[in-house]
């Protein structure tokens, strides 16, 4: 234990007590959203954000966001965009979703950087780049849970829904990895280079654990875990080479997410998965969360009428530069209420916000109240546009059921429990 401790602190610095608060504060956002039951839907990834403001330096003071602390954040967040990967189905989503949903996207995209082009131009913004980018968002990742507890999963609204949403938050962590991060000389040979590298990969997965599945994993609870490690293995190799090829360790983890889909179809799913989720959700994802918002700016934003009034704007800018393109764009396959739905689910933004921010704000491009607004405003949407979206589709999931994906789910062993976030 003394050589832990020694070798701990020649690296961190260790704030014991710090490190107690943010297990405790995950525990009780955990407990709060267990409490307050599935009518509110309220995601803990939003009690974790303000539980780390209320902890944090700015208010209460009771933990610090040290190096020790970080380390774990950066895991999480490779943890977090693993399942944004994982759970993109692209046998799924091809076809008309896939096709919609870029088309959507690239939509977006040239709304936020107009509007963040005007924005820049009045003086409200530094980088109309960063800021366009930053509302362009889609936090699929975090309202997974939620539109699997309302059954949408088993819908054919659900199938435009991830499709919206797995390009909504693969479009924007290219352009962070590639554009916001990176240099314009490199930017051609270190796609070049992850991609071989991510395609290497994805051979090696889906031909060589065919073989070995059946010897070590064929007993999903034994002491090996060979699953499970595997797939942490893939997660931490791919960071770790986008990393070193200075990429964003986001790619990293959203390319393990995607690869170990393929490697795992239809192999104890269920299993391997709650496993996963109990390492990611259970432990390393909170410190994410309760790290931004320790990190969180809330004086820049409070202490100022220009911080108070951006807040309600960029929540009407996510609605516009996200809901827009699906009003316009799925009117050939949903309903106005269903396109109404869509377009708050897609608009609902959070950890790409924080990513976004915090890159942008290091670089000197963003005004410290505009990152606080930006994140503000991503914490109201994530905590009031699912909701509204719930509401608009009450009554029409039992009459949207997909049999197709309900035979296809039932033979990868899904069973429509949601993940505890």
């Amino acid at each position: 234990m003394t050589l832990i401790n020694a070798a701990a602190s020649s690296t961190f610095n260790v704030d014991e007590a710090s490190f107690l608060v943010i297990v405790g504060v995950a525990a009780v956002a955990a407990l709060a959203v267990t409490f307050l039951g599935p009518r509110v839907a309220i995601p803990v990834v939003v009690l974790e954000l303000l539980f780390g403001i209320v902890v944090g330096p700015q208010v209460l003071d009771i933990a610090t966001p040290d190096a020790f602390i970080q380390f774990f954040a950066n895991l999480g967040l490779g943890m977090l965009f693993f399942f944004a990967g994982y759970e993109i189905d692209f046998q799924r989503i091809r076809g008309k979703a896939l096709n919609l949903a870029i088309g959507g996207w690239v939509l977006s995209l040239v709304l936020a950087y107009g509007i963040g082009g005007v924005l820049a131009w009045a003086g409200v913004v530094v980088s109309l780049l960063y800021t366009g980018s930053a509302m362009a968002t889609t936090a699929i990742g975090t309202l997974m849970p939620i539109i699997t507890d309302a059954g949408e999963m088993r819908t054919r609204f659900g199938t435009y829904l991830l499709g919206a949403g797995a390009i909504g938050e693969f479009g924007p962590i290219l352009l962070l990895t590639l554009v916001l991060t990176t240099t314009t000389a490199k930017n051609t040979e270190v796609l070049i280079a992850f991609v071989v590298l991510a395609v290497l990969a994805a051979f090696a997965a889906v031909r060589v654990v065919p073989r070995i599945w059946p010897t070590g994993a064929h007993n999903p609870e034994s002491s090996s875990q060979l699953a499970v490690r595997l797939s942490v293995v893939m997660i931490f190799v791919l960071v770790f080479f986008a990393s070193g090829l200075g990429l964003e360790l986001l790619l990293g983890g959203f390319a393990a997410g995607m690869i170990v889909r393929l490697a795992v179809r239809g192999r104890e799913v269920e299993v391997l998965e709650s496993k996963l989720v109990g390492i990611g959700y259970g432990f390393l994802i909170p410190f994410f969360f309760i790290y931004s918002g320790m990190n969180f700016d809330l004086d820049s934003l409070i202490s100022s009428t220009e911080g108070l009034l951006k807040l309600p704007l960029f929540v009407a800018l996510f609605l516009i530069v996200r809901g827009v393109p699906a009003l316009l764009l799925y009117r050939g396959v949903l309903e106005l209420r269903d396109r109404f739905a869509l377009a708050f689910y897609s608009a609902t933004q959070l950890p790409l916000v924080v990513a976004i921010t915090t890159v942008a704000v290091e670089a000197g491009n963003m005004k410290a109240s505009t990152s606080a607004a930006l994140v503000g405003a991503a914490i109201l949407s994530t905590l009031f546009f699912p909701l509204i979206a719930m509401r608009l589709r009450s009554g029409r999931v039992e009459d949207d059921i997909d049999p197709e994906v309900e035979l296809e789910r039932e033979a990868e062993g899904f069973d429509d429990e949601p993940l505890p976030a």
